[in-house]
């Protein structure tokens, strides 16, 4: 290892270390983002694994925006070659062929945020089945291609080889490496993250978020744009900093939830408390903001009074104190997912992706599931220095 101190390690990787593309920044801004969407991991001594296909799935959103097709923007040199200019990324073919297959399945020209809506509709394996065969394939091929990548900015972080991260492992789920992130499998090339950087991007998440997009963006400035100028740094900035509109329609969560209240089950707005039965209007309340992630997740989706949804909470986050008085309303309306069986599982397998903390098998399920969402926002709210109301 390195005898650089773990608490300057991101620093001297973003500011000092040589970079040739934007692999570095993109990766520890891939190791953030993880630290911070699987809460519940990190709080013991062992290393964290984190597999290679999830880096490569923030990898997707990142890059998104770069694979315009009409303005593509280079992330580094492009060489000569017999056949022609090399690719300044390993996996832009790869990754643009995923961008048209999914501009044909929408009919539209992908927003350059399109990329977290795609990652998130690919990790879970009911949504993914939606979509058509030539779509799940690009999909896979770019993953495939990221993941490939991905090992020469973990061999170069730092100096030398190998001394911030070690070399890939094969995870094992009968020996001793470390915890998985939830929905690591048998057979996965995971990372190996030491607990006390792990710690690190859990506690400085907003200024490291900020540093790899700052570095990111004066990166890209410098580099030479094929048959355009300069970039500007400001519109590099703005590409990495977009967020999502909720393109997916929740047309299946809200015909779940119409049909149990038709039955005669009831649920509580977890803000105001007001009941929601049958026609009362509401709406499906996205706990954690689209704007700030565009988790579909079926315990992210609760109904809620509607003119507070749309006037008041928008895309804000809830005060701890609301927090604590909505969790076991939340534990509520979870009990009341698991009366439909359609919708409990899709909780059960969401869960799952989700939080490592939560028996799925549990009695206490439900509550353990309130308890975890609700923990969850306080961390997003924390480290992100959301607003709240």
């Amino acid at each position: 290892m390195s005898s650089i101190s773990s608490s300057n390690i991101i620093s001297t990787i973003l500011r000092h270390d040589k970079k040739i593309t934007s692999y570095k920044i993109a990766l520890l801004r891939a190791i953030n983002d993880v630290a911070l969407t699987f809460p519940g991991l990190g709080t013991s001594d062992q290393p964290i694994l984190v597999p290679l296909r999830v880096l490569a799935e923030f990898w997707i959103a990142y890059y998104w925006p770069f694979i315009d097709p009409n303005q593509p923007i280079w992330q580094g040199p492009r060489y000569a070659r017999s056949q022609g200019l090399t690719n300044d990324m390993a996996f832009r073919s790869e990754l643009a062929g995923l961008r048209r297959a999914w501009e044909q399945v929408w009919g539209l020209s992908s927003l350059p945020s399109d990329g977290y809506v795609v990652m998130n509709e690919m990790r879970a394996p009911r949504k993914r089945a939606q979509y058509p065969g030539e779509l799940q394939a690009a999909y896979d091929q770019a993953i495939g291609a990221i993941s490939r990548t991905l090992e020469m900015p973990i061999r170069h972080a730092g100096p030398g080889e190998w001394t911030v991260f070690a070399k890939p492992v094969r995870y094992k789920p009968s020996a001793s490496q470390g915890s998985p992130i939830p929905g690591t499998h048998a057979g996965d090339r995971c990372l190996v993250i030491r607990a006390e950087i792990w710690g690190l991007f859990r506690d400085l998440s907003l200024w490291i978020e900020a540093l790899c997009i700052h570095e990111w963006a004066l990166f890209v400035e410098h580099v030479e744009q094929v048959g355009a100028g300069p970039a500007d740094r400001g519109a590099v900035y703005r590409l990495l900093t977009d967020r999502p509109d909720n393109r997916r329609p929740l047309t299946w969560e809200r015909n779940q939830i119409d049909i149990l209240v038709m039955e005669g089950h009831e649920f509580v707005c977890p803000w105001t408390q007001r009941h929601i039965g049958p026609g009362t209007a509401y709406d499906i309340d996205h706990l954690v903001p689209v704007s700030l992630y565009p988790i579909n997740e079926v315990w992210n989706l609760v109904p809620s009074d509607r003119d507070f949804n749309q006037h008041r909470k928008r895309d804000r986050l809830p005060g701890p104190e609301r927090l604590r008085s909505a969790q076991p309303i939340l534990a509520r309306t979870y009990g009341t997912y698991t009366l439909a069986e359609s919708l409990a599982e899709a909780l059960t397998e969401d869960v799952g992706l989700r939080f490592a903390t939560v028996d799925l098998h549990s009695d206490r399920f439900t509550s353990d599931v309130a308890g975890a969402a609700v923990a969850f926002i306080e961390q997003v709210a924390e480290s992100r220095n959301w607003a709240r109301f």
